[in-house]
């Protein structure tokens, strides 16, 4: 499978190189823009400073070169949290897209977006900050209606960011547990 993995709001990170490369062990060819050019962020809050000075109509240009020359061959559209947002718009935009992986985050949905069951999986944790209760009813109900095969799987008591060991979400458990299911998923597309 194709995949472009968007970081998160912490920037393109060990992490993020390293999650790459278990979907590369998986079998998998991988792509990793760094949206923020060479810059992280220790903190979210320095991170939404960095989404914020960059500004979202460049980040999403940025996203768009960076998988326009693979978007041909059905990209699999993957981010994690603010790089989940960037990865759904792209994947609602794209009628070549292959799937929609998304750790930790949504985004909202373009009332004129339709899809064709593309398939999409969600990981996030339970509760969110970012992520409400009300917010992902919502969510879900609305990317039924647009056309999306949609996945939810929650992890109670995890922290935000729980699959990146750098930061102090981290939870191993949870995060072994979406590995296994995000990489079954990636699997069956």
């Amino acid at each position: 499978m194709n995949i472009m993995l968007f970081h998160s709001a912490h920037g393109l990170t060990p992490s993020v190189t390293a999650a790459a490369e278990r979907l590369r062990a998986a079998g998998h060819r991988v792509w990793t823009p760094d949206l923020f050019d060479g810059r992280t962020a220790a903190t979210v809050e320095e991170g939404m400073a960095l989404r914020d000075a960059v500004g979202k109509d460049e980040l999403l240009k940025r996203a768009v070169l960076a998988a326009a020359p693979y978007s041909e061959q059905g990209l699999v559209y993957m981010g994690l949290s603010f790089g989940a947002s960037v990865a759904q718009t792209l994947a609602l935009g794209d009628e070549k897209a292959r799937g929609l992986l998304l750790f930790h985050g949504t985004s909202d949905i373009a009332e004129s977006a339709a899809v064709d069951e593309l398939p999409v999986q969600l990981h996030v944790a339970e509760p969110d900050p970012f992520e409400t209760d009300d917010w992902l009813s919502s969510w879900y109900l609305r990317m039924g209606q647009i056309g999306a095969d949609v996945e939810v799987y929650r992890y109670r008591g995890a922290g935000h960011l729980y699959t990146d060991p750098e930061l102090p979400d981290y939870d191993a458990e949870a995060a072994d547990r979406t590995w296994t299911i995000a990489l079954a998923f990636l699997d069956s597309l």
